[in-house]
């Protein structure tokens, strides 16, 4: 299974690179998103960043819309849309050059450089990759029906993470297809795309394609 940190992401395109460094799986970092931004925060230079609140970073350079809805801590990065009516609850650590769109909400999450969360997303308690992409309406379920801790699963194999709420992983430059439903504990690997209306669960493997859970494919090198 390729599920470490370093499987799934080039740390350089996060402030939370070097935090993320220190985990063997990228979920053993959720607990720490909360306190991993009001640390960066202090450290984040004031001719660059507005600070409305006391755990709220925003770069002058982003678009925020006036419909938007902020709540700390929280740090939006250089040249980020938040677009209309987007609902960031609080714990979101969103890098350079990202979108996140209208209707979209975000929980306790880190979005690398470059991350797109369009239009009618949510992200809770994931970790989304550089260059990652969310179609339409794609959402990452991060609580279990019967409220129990989510397990990893690829295949035979399986990890017990101990956490109630765990979304998804999301690798680098991760494509998901519009309203597509990814299950509590996914993890997806880089340069992978997830066709629409999917309903993903477990690992998919990097440089492939989801159709559905009987028909992943290995990416042709035109694919690639």
């Amino acid at each position: 299974m390729k599920l470490t940190v370093n499987d799934l992401y080039d740390l350089s395109h996060s402030k939370a690179g070097e935090y993320l460094g220190g985990f063997t799986y990228p979920w053993e970092a959720l607990a720490g998103i909360k306190d991993l931004i009001l640390e960066i925060g202090k450290t984040l230079p004031a001719d660059e960043y507005d600070h409305p609140a006391d755990d709220v970073w925003i770069a002058k350079d982003a678009t925020v819309f006036s419909t938007a809805y902020i709540n700390g801590p929280c740090i939006i990065g250089h040249g980020t849309e938040v677009r209309q009516c987007a609902f960031i609850r609080g714990s979101a650590l969103v890098g350079d050059n990202c979108v996140v769109g209208n209707s979209t909400e975000l929980k306790n999450v880190i979005l690398f450089n470059k991350v797109e969360v369009p239009h009618y997303n949510y992200v809770g308690d994931s970790v989304l990759g550089y260059k990652a992409h969310l179609g339409a309406g794609a959402i990452t379920s991060n609580i279990k029906a019967d409220r129990k801790n989510v397990v990893v699963k690829d295949g035979n194999e399986s990890i017990e993470t101990g956490l109630r709420k765990f979304g998804a992983m999301l690798g680098d430059n991760v494509e998901v297809g519009c309203n597509s439903v990814l299950n509590p504990g996914t993890v997806v690997g880089p340069h992978t795309n997830i066709y629409p209306l999917s309903m993903v669960r477990g690992v998919v493997p990097e440089h492939s394609i989801y159709k559905d859970k009987d028909h992943i494919v290995v990416k042709t090198e035109d694919e690639m």
